[in-house]
């Protein structure tokens, strides 16, 4: 069974710069999001995050009638379920949105059609989410037993960086794993009409687990430059400089410390691998710490800064989870800037983002916090809290802007 149609499930930040890139390359796409909102803004050919060069791709692959959004799946030859997996308070993973996605589109089967999971995933998720689409359609099968028309199921997961997606998509290499190996196979002919980097193939569950460990690996790493700023700070040592001077080392690349980490995926993937294996994933589970409680202690830096002060004007400097872009998930500067509108109520929180045009929700119904510019927060601040090391922060002229003696507590190095 060829494949000359593709639903994507889920037009999120991967969904979306997939659907336009297979597009580009001849395939017809239907978007498929639950988001009203997301699909009309599709459908008129603009983006509703954003991500360098994406816009021109799906503008020019709506003109051409190559891609078109909808709310519920349609019959085509192969779907990409990427939706989110998020994590419970409990750090399990909930896999509610895969389900609504299995059960959504397997009425639109027929047999014969690849179904990739491309949401990062717990260990078995892939199979899991087959087991689902059966429960829907035991007409249907993974291996043709029973003369059931099959179905061909595998997880092939997103490896790129928010900022160069439209870019890596593209010359990244990819891991495929199947339930079987002709789905593996059947997923490598789909990837490979826009994939130029080598397709790895595999089985599903080792697929699953590599995408974590990638992340888990970062995850270590940046654990290890936050608890030398930690341990510096303790010495009263510039841990700036510290690793710089250890960088020098042939053998040695430590990380910057800063906030804590953010993002869907490094502050995520890590528990899937602790859920999964919670005796063995000692030293996963411990980075995992180390990075969830460093934003307490740049809050303790903000309130030692703050000492004195009745009711502190507080600049907090970038929301986003990375530099020079608005995506704010699991972002510890977020968290941060909420707990500061909390415990100094009484006091101003003016936050600077210059990659979005509104606050998230649980900081835009504070009436003690305004998103403003540089210029306006800097000099009417108490204390300054540089938490995003954003380019226009980096390229700030301090002095113009007045920081002077103000209290600063920079997590990322840009002006401490």
């Amino acid at each position: 069974m060829g494949i000359s149609t593709v639903a994507v499930v889920g037009l999120g930040y991967i969904g979306l710069p997939t659907a336009a890139i297979l597009a580009a390359n001849g395939v017809d796409v239907i978007g498929v999001d639950v988001n009203q909102a997301t699909v009309d803004a599709v459908n008129r050919g603009q983006v509703p995050f954003v991500e360098p060069d994406l816009a021109g791709y799906v503008s020019a692959a709506v003109t051409a009638e190559r891609f078109r959004a909808v709310t519920a799946p349609e019959e085509a030859d192969a779907f990409v379920v990427a939706v989110p997996t998020p994590f419970t308070g409990d750090h399990e993973p909930d896999l509610s949105y895969i389900k609504a996605a299995a059960e959504a589109l397997a009425p639109r089967l027929r047999g014969g059609e690849l179904v990739v999971l491309e949401s990062t995933s717990p260990p078995g998720a892939t199979a899991q989410m087959a087991q689902w689409i059966l429960d829907v359609r035991p007409d249907l099968s993974l291996d043709g037993s029973g003369d059931r028309p099959m179905i061909h199921v595998a997880h092939c997961p997103e490896r790129v960086l928010p900022g160069r997606v439209m870019v890596e998509l593209v010359t990244n290499d990819r891991i495929v794993g199947g339930l079987t190996t002709e789905a593996a196979q059947r997923a490598r002919d789909l990837y490979r009409v826009f994939c130029q980097g080598e397709i790895l193939l595999t089985d599903a569950v080792t697929a699953e687990l590599a995408k974590l460990v990638e992340n888990s690996f970062r995850d270590v790493n940046i654990a290890f430059a936050n608890e030398l700023s930690v341990i510096a700070d303790r010495l009263d040592i510039d841990v700036w400089e510290l690793i710089r001077l250890a960088n020098h080392h042939p053998r040695v690349n430590i990380l910057q410390p800063g906030p804590g980490v953010g993002g869907h995926c490094i502050a995520v993937d890590p528990w899937f691998i602790v859920d999964a294996a919670p005796e063995e994933a000692r030293l996963i589970r411990a980075a995992r710490e180390v990075n969830d409680a460093k934003p307490e202690w740049v809050l303790d830096k903000v309130r030692a800064a703050a000492q004195g002060v009745a009711e502190p004007t507080i600049a907090v400097l970038g929301l986003a989870f990375k530099p020079d872009i608005d995506d704010l998930r699991e972002s510890p500067a977020r968290r941060i800037a909420g707990r500061l509108a909390d415990e100094f109520a009484g006091s101003d929180v003016l936050v600077v983002e210059p990659h979005v045009e509104e606050l998230p929700k649980e900081l835009a119904n504070r009436r003690n916090v305004m998103l403003t510019t540089l210029e306006d927060a800097v000099p009417k601040a108490d204390v300054v809290v540089l938490l995003v090391d954003h380019s226009a922060f980096k390229h700030a002229d301090t002095e113009a802007l007045g920081l002077g003696t103000t209290p600063l507590v920079d997590t990322r190095g840009v002006w401490g």
